[in-house]
């Protein structure tokens, strides 16, 4: 019986890493992924794929550690024994990167670090290949120098977060190079879905809604909304990830859609979807600015559209609704209640479209 490839994923229990456990199971993977040790339990976007690991049939296994720790991370990498690594984990919000910029700094840029010293070890005593993934991120193109942006394009990161994933990018390259690791980044641009945290912009405005339809809520409140960004559906991103180690050679892709929208076309859309004026329910709140604002991100996913045979698969317009109909139903409501909401043969066809994406 040919053995199932091992995969480890460093936030596991994240948007992303929930939407990449799926997908490494159906493709016949065992995975395992790095959770913190916590008082309450914070698995609930992996809770519906988790098996009893005493069961025979389990593929998914946890482990406690932590990207701060590298005597932890090699531990899990010995007992794991995995070919492929994809390394999510991350204190990944942006404006938290000015409030908590060494922990962050420590978490994203030496975590990735710690990782790949590991797998170096590793690797050098057992003659194993492990294929590395590390999550880059569309923010370190940060003060536009050029657009689209592309694999190419300078880095101008404006914010703690995005200088620690610079440092990330190039010390994965720097690993490539140097010690001849099958190592990837992924320059991710936004990505979105219904199991997005909540405190990010997107989530923040959708679950908004939900509540307000639901009488629960009566304010929204945001900072800049001219900011524009290049969204996409998370569920599409992971998919890429893995396409990445299972090429010839290792190498960076951007991945993106190639458009852009700001916070308030999302606004227009989201709010829309229950045929309700966005301006009567936002206010602004300058808590909630950062120091050092990035304006436009938009990329150009060519390379890996050519190289990898990657595309998205759901449009801006439905990726707005997937997420506003996700969190109406997790509160109970619909779209058409109290609110006004849609017809019901525009709501028929959007779930209809929405059912086949999936989430």
């Amino acid at each position: 019986m040919t053995q199932r490839k091992r995969a480890l994923i460093t936030g596991i229990t994240g948007q992303d890493g929930s939407y990449l456990s799926e997908f490494l199971l159906e493709q016949g993977y065992e995975v395992h992924g790095i959770i913190r040790r916590t008082s309450t339990f914070n698995t609930d976007r992996i809770d519906h794929i988790y098996v009893d690991p005493h069961n025979p049939e389990a593929r998914l296994f946890l482990h406690y550690g932590d990207l701060t720790e590298g005597v932890t991370l090699r531990r899990i990498l010995e007992e794991v024994q995995p070919v492929e690594i994809y390394n999510l984990g991350a204190q990944s919000h942006v404006r938290v990167s000015f409030d908590s910029p060494e922990y962050t700094v420590d978490t994203v840029g030496m975590g990735t670090l710690r990782l790949l010293e590991a797998i170096r070890d590793y690797q050098g005593r057992t003659g194993i290949e492990v294929r590395f993934y590390q999550a880059g991120s569309s923010e370190m193109f940060g003060k536009v120098q050029e657009i689209p942006q592309q694999e190419t394009t300078p880095f101008y990161p404006r914010s703690p977060y995005a200088c620690a994933k610079v440092f990330s990018h190039w010390q994965t390259v720097n690993y490539r190079e140097s010690y001849g690791l099958f190592a990837c980044n992924g320059i991710l641009f936004n990505h979105e879905s219904p199991r997005r945290g909540e405190t990010f912009v997107t989530r923040k405005i959708t679950r908004a809604i939900a509540r307000i339809v639901a009488q629960q809520q009566e304010k929204l409140y945001l900072g800049n909304i001219d900011a524009k960004r290049d969204w996409g559906y998370a569920k599409d991103y992971v998919r890429a990830m893995w396409l990445m180690l299972q090429q010839k050679t290792p190498d960076d892709y951007v991945i993106a859609t190639g458009e852009t929208h700001s916070v308030r076309e999302f606004l227009e859309l989201s709010f829309g979807y229950v045929n309700l004026d966005w301006q009567a329910y936002v206010e602004f709140d300058d808590r909630y600015l950062r120091p050092a604002e990035v304006d436009l991100l938009i990329g150009n996913p060519a390379k890996a559209k050519q190289q990898l045979g990657w595309q998205p698969s759901v449009t801006f317009a439905e990726l707005v609704a997937l997420m506003v109909e996700a969190d109406l139903q997790a509160l109970g409501v619909a779209a058409a209640n109290g609110a006004g909401g849609k017809s019901s043969a525009d709501l028929a066809t959007i779930r209809q479209r929405l059912s086949t994406i999936h989430e």
